[in-house]
């Protein structure tokens, strides 16, 4: 008898408790089990009504700096920004339903990249439910991009019997000219816990006074990103990876595509790309109807390799 590939959902409840990138605010988050079909939602559960924010393309409603999303993407309603790590390691274990309940309105940096959010959703367990997990599936490209000549930024999904991702930065720094910009994982034949998952968000310290003056990076310290000095990176440790630069963008952007509410079956490319262009090319998607199709997996063998890998769900 062929067995389903089907939607997953913590087995227990658990915490965590850090600062905001951005606010600097000190916050408590708890996940959830959630039932079939929920999605993630975030509940702001500080405010005196508490609010249910469900996660979807619509709902982003800021990109600067970080993904932000609120009731149908409201710029007057409550918020939770800074989703896109959390995202990213739901994505990487191929969790579907979630709560996320939440003290304020940004979800903690923790060590700055996605691993603390695996070790987390680990820890509570994932348990596996009856209804059929949906799919996303490309069947054209879409391409999104901005600027011109050397401003020129861009984004694509096209289509690929699994899901891979292929990152280009391009920054004019010594420290960051010296590793890898580039970037590519595969997560039916990588490892998004090994490969991905440890590399951190990062920034430059001739950036810090003017993002601090926009009430950004508050929070941001050595323990919670890759600093970059006028020459070199300043975190007594080092690098992670030798390209932990573009590893962060490829880790962003599976957050970021994730919030869309269903993982993808496709191959995601860009070019300086980031949680903007990520966002439009998600909505560019949903707006074409002939570009996607949704799509489930009667007999899970049936599915691309990684998505239905029981090391997945330890």
């Amino acid at each position: 008898m062929p067995t389903p590939l089907t939607q997953r959902t913590l087995k227990s409840i658990t915490r965590a408790m850090g600062l905001g990138l951005h606010s600097g605010q000190r916050v408590e988050i708890t996940l959830h089990p959630a039932p079939e079909n929920t999605g993630i939602v975030f509940r702001r559960v500080d405010l005196p009504t508490p609010v249910d924010i469900p996660v979807n393309a619509l709902a982003v409603c800021d990109t600067r700096m970080a993904s932000t999303v609120s009731p149908e993407g409201a710029s007057d309603a409550p918020k939770v920004q800074t989703i896109e790590h959390i995202l990213s390691a739901c994505c990487g274990l191929g969790l579907d339903n979630l709560r996320v309940d939440i003290t304020a309105d940004e979800v903690p940096i923790l060590d700055g990249s996605a691993a603390s959010f695996v070790f987390l959703l680990q820890s509570a367990g994932i348990a596996v439910q009856d209804a059929p997990k949906r799919f996303l599936r490309l069947k054209k490209p879409v391409r999104v991009s901005e600027g011109s000549g050397p401003s020129l930024k861009w984004a694509q999904l096209e289509p690929f019997d699994g899901y891979t991702l292929d990152f280009e930065i391009s920054f004019d720094h010594p420290a960051v000219s010296q590793t890898g910009q580039t970037a590519f994982f595969d997560l039916g034949g990588g490892d998004y816990i090994r490969e991905i998952a440890r590399a951190r968000t990062f920034g430059f310290t001739k950036d810090v006074e003017a993002l601090r003056a926009r009430g950004l990076a508050i929070g941001a310290s050595m323990d919670n990103a890759v600093v970059v000095g006028d020459r070199s990176v300043l975190n007594s440790e080092g690098l992670r990876y030798p390209n932990e630069f573009a590893r962060h963008k490829i880790l962003d952007a599976m957050g970021d595509l994730h919030i869309g509410g269903w993982p993808i079956l496709g191959h995601y490319s860009a070019y300086k790309g980031g949680h903007g262009l990520n966002n439009q090319l998600l909505r560019q998607v949903l707006a074409d109807p002939d570009s996607h199709e949704f799509i489930h997996f009667d007999d899970e063998r049936q599915a691309p390799p990684g998505f239905s890998l029981g090391t997945r769900l330890q």
